[in-house]
Formats: C-alpha cells, structure tokens, sequence
C-alpha cells in the first residue's frame, strides 16, 4: 500500500491537478466511482488506478475491472488519496487517463453545439450532461474554452463525458464553415433576433452557437449563423445562463423531433 506522499506516483498525480501539468504529461484525472464506472462501460482506457483500501473492500467487481483496463493499479492510504484528489472529500478512487483519447469525430447530422471561450467548467460540464441527455450529436469547443478534461467539467457532466462525442476545435468559424458545407443550419442565440427559438424548423440538422458568459457570440461567429434565435426574458433580465440557454434549445429540438 502506498503511503507517503514523497512516492513518485503520487507526485505525478498530484501535479495534474494544474492544467499546465495535464497538458505537459498529457494525462487527465478522473475522481469518483461514478465516473469511474462511465469509463468502465464505455471502454475508455485508464492509465493508473488508486483506491483505499474500505473502497476496495465495498467494490470488489469495480476494482477488478479497472485494473485490468489500466497499466497499473494502487492501493493506498486516505492521507495519499486526499492529496491526489482535487475534491474536499473525495469518495475513495482516483484513476487518470491519457488526454489523447479526447478528441471524438463528431458528426454534421442530427443536433451539435459549437461553444465559444466558455471559461466556467461547471457550465461546460451541465452543458455536457444535458446534451447528452437531450440526443445531442456532440459538441464542438473552441480552443480559449476551459479544458474539456478540467476535473470540475467530468464532475458536473455526471459521467455524460464519456457519452457524447466532443472536440476541441482549432478554429471555430472554419469549423462552422465545414458543418455549413455539409448541410447544417447554423443557429445563433442573439438578444437581437426576431425569432424566438421555437420558431424555426429544427427537423434539419442544425449546428447551435453558443457563446461566452460574459460577452456572448463574438461578431464573427454570429455573422455566419444562417437563423438567429433568441429566448424571451421578462423586462429587466439581461441574459439567461449559458447552460440553461444550451437546455431550452436541446429540449425545444427535442421537442419538434417527437411531435
């Protein structure tokens, strides 16, 4: 069992909880046994696995599993796994997994999102969730965006992380140009548009630009939307938040999709 917080391992693991450090071992964290059991069932490759031993004892058939679809597997004390994990009261597991498995090929059909400079993980990680639940396709992100493996994104997608197809994109309007090229309306949410969101035909495949908390669509990116939408606020609300907008929108697709 390891426990001193000066082993090796358990100084690389520690050190992932920077972005920096993710970025450079090209690794991610993944805390939890929910989302441990999503990574599981969808057959996501794991490179190392830590638990203490009372989590062992009460998931034996978890563990197993896990360690044989890792390249090493720990047992170590509560102290260790304290320090290893980014939560306050982490639940007994910590695994990580390579960075380079994010990319997924996300299709021009059906329902995507394209998110631009989103910078609060909780909002990606619900906006994650809820498109998973909604029957998105998947999800574009645009590369100023908080990390798609940020440890609070995979918390707040309730292990939807793994069920929806998502990439990072190098260039968002040429991304939107190629979903244009293949088909897709391109929808935009703007405070200015005439449209409310339930009144355009979502049957078609449709890309949804979302944008920045703060500042919303840049110009540029809303300039190439082929519809512009917006959702209607009482007087005196400004702005709804960007997780809510993405659920509206999702569930009116739904919506017109099951009628």
């Amino acid at each position: 069992m390891l426990t001193s917080l000066q082993n090796s391992l358990v100084k690389q693991i520690r050190k992932l909880h920077s972005t920096k450090e993710r970025h450079k071992q090209g690794l991610f964290l993944l805390e939890g046994t929910h989302l441990l059991e999503e990574a599981c069932a969808m057959d996501y490759p794991l490179e190392v696995v830590c638990c203490t031993p009372e989590w062992e004892a009460s998931h034996t058939a978890l563990w197993e599993e896990a360690c044989n679809r890792c390249d090493r597997c720990e047992i170590v004390s509560d102290e260790v796994l304290q320090a290893i994990a980014t939560t306050v009261q982490p639940d007994g597991v910590v695994a990580t997994a390579k960075r380079s498995e994010l990319q997924s090929q996300i299709p021009f059909s059906g329902v995507v999102l394209a998110l631009e400079t989103i910078q609060d993980p909780g909002n990606l990680g619900t906006i994650i969730r809820t498109a998973a639940a909604a029957g998105a396709s998947g999800l574009w992100l645009s590369q100023d965006s908080v990390d798609l493996d940020n440890p609070k994104v995979l918390r707040a997608s309730a292990g939807q992380w793994f069920r929806l197809a998502t990439a990072v994109s190098e260039d968002l309007k040429a991304t939107v140009q190629l979903c244009q090229q293949a088909g897709m309306q391109v929808v935009a949410t703007l405070p200015t548009a005439k449209l409310t969101y339930w009144e355009i035909d979502w049957h078609k495949p449709s890309l949804i630009l979302l944008g920045n908390e703060g500042a919303g669509l840049s110009p540029d990116l809303a300039a190439m939307a082929d519809q512009e939408v917006k959702i209607p606020l009482s007087p005196g609300v400004e702005s709804l938040n960007v997780a809510i907008t993405s659920a509206l929108m999702l569930y009116e697709v739904q919506r017109q999709l099951n009628a």
